[in-house]
């Protein structure tokens, strides 16, 4: 890979040839549809337009984006934009622009107020909303229907649910991954049906909460402890590969987003959605998520981020990205074309539940760390014989140093 090359370098856009550097996320199953091909033309239209601003691009697995940029920043080599899983951390550090500084009233002013609450640190905008989800609980309906079962509305019904699909034989009838790639998320999604989550009512980590701690015991001696989770220790297993096994028809029941309704549906999987589970009914609200867009400070290309920043934003590059992932838009008017448009109408239930959704802690400098805690430690909390109580005091004293230490 190649660095940048600047001709100006300056932070008002006078001068020479600027390249941007744009390192983002690839959101695709393969070469077929690498995001690298999206990114790719997005710049050579943009460069159509923009005479002598050229746009560099580099994709990379979500599993080694952010570690990538991270690298970069620390070898005093920033990209120029980066779009990835966190922001806070370079905003906290002093070397994002804010929106602001890039991007004109009119691309600000389009997010969705929810995601961009989300994207702010100290009141100001540093992470620029980039594309959205929202989880529903996924369910094969043809195996469902083989056992002569219904979709859940409870966790005592996820239970007898997976009961009988592993009486008939099936690999996974409840998937749960706790491995590295994203357990935080899977965590979230839990912890809020269970009435908890990562924060309390102002803002504080409450991750030992009584309500978490209880939802963990749940886990473990309700799908785990009576081998409801298939073949793999919820802590070993990715989402990559708990998706990967419900599109080939092997589980029964998994909490997933958009992208998976389409994979799964080009394989024959005859898919079945709700709204996530909870205590005593379906849970009020759902987990969102958010990746995010930033600009970097350090070679000075203000003008050009915020120029390259707003054609990104245009509806049609942001529906898009959207179209082939499956993914929400996150601007107000791209989000109103797709509620309006009858060829998205499997996702105008996720499009529904994103206004009111639950979004991690993005705007905690410590999240991005507290994050990776989580990664690493939550699959302890369910193993059988272990302590969910233990597992999680132990994450939320470290996500107190880490916010204490900010």
């Amino acid at each position: 890979m190649t660095m940048a090359l600047s001709g100006c370098g300056s932070d008002t856009g006078g001068g020479g040839d600027v390249t941007l550097r744009l390192v983002a996320a690839d959101y695709g199953t393969g070469a077929e549809n690498s995001s690298q091909k999206y990114w790719d033309d997005v710049a050579g239209k943009f460069e159509k337009d923009n005479p002598g601003i050229t746009v560099e691009v580099s994709v990379y697995s979500w599993k080694d984006v952010d570690r990538k940029v991270a690298e970069m920043v620390k070898a005093g080599k920033a990209p120029d934009i980066a779009q990835i899983g966190a922001y806070a951390d370079y905003a906290e550090a002093g070397k994002l622009y804010t929106a602001d500084e890039m991007i004109a009233i009119r691309t600000g002013s389009n997010f969705l107020p929810s995601l961009t609450d989300a994207g702010k640190v100290d009141g100001n905008l540093y992470g620029l909303p980039f594309v959205a989800s929202t989880r529903l609980l996924f369910y094969n309906k043809g195996l469902f229907d083989k056992a002569g079962i219904g979709a859940p509305q409870t966790w005592d019904d996820i239970q007898a649910d997976a009961t009988a699909l592993k009486q008939r034989g099936v690999t996974y009838p409840f998937a749960l991954p706790l491995g590295q790639e994203e357990s935080q998320a899977e965590t979230l999604m839990w912890l809020l049906s269970g009435g908890g989550g990562y924060t309390d009512d102002v803002g504080n980590y409450a991750i030992d909460s009584p309500a978490n701690i209880a939802t963990f015991q749940w886990l473990r001696n309700n799908l785990v402890g009576k081998g409801l989770t298939g073949p793999v220790a919820p802590g070993k297993l990715d989402r990559a590969k708990a998706f990967d096994a419900f599109t080939d028809g092997k589980v029964g029941m998994l909490n997933g987003h958009p992208t998976l309704m389409q994979e799964a549906e080009k394989k024959g999987v005859d898919v079945g959605m709700v709204p996530l589970p909870g205590i005593d009914g379906p849970t009020r609200g759902s987990m969102g998520v958010a990746d995010w867009m930033m600009g970097f400070k350090q070679n000075g290309h203000r003008v050009e981020i915020g120029k390259f920043l707003d054609f990104a934003y245009d509806d049609d590059n942001v529906l898009a990205f959207a179209d082939q992932y499956d993914l929400l838009p996150v601007t107000s008017s791209a989000s109103a074309e797709m509620a309006e448009d009858s060829k998205h109408k499997s996702l105008h239930e996720f499009l529904t539940a994103l206004p009111n959704s639950t979004l991690p802690p993005f705007g905690k400098t410590s999240w991005a760390q507290v994050s990776e805690t989580v990664k690493e430690g939550i699959g302890a909390a369910v193993e059988p014989g272990g302590s969910p109580e233990g597992v999680l005091v132990d994450i939320a004293s470290k996500a107190r140093q880490a916010e204490s230490a900010e």
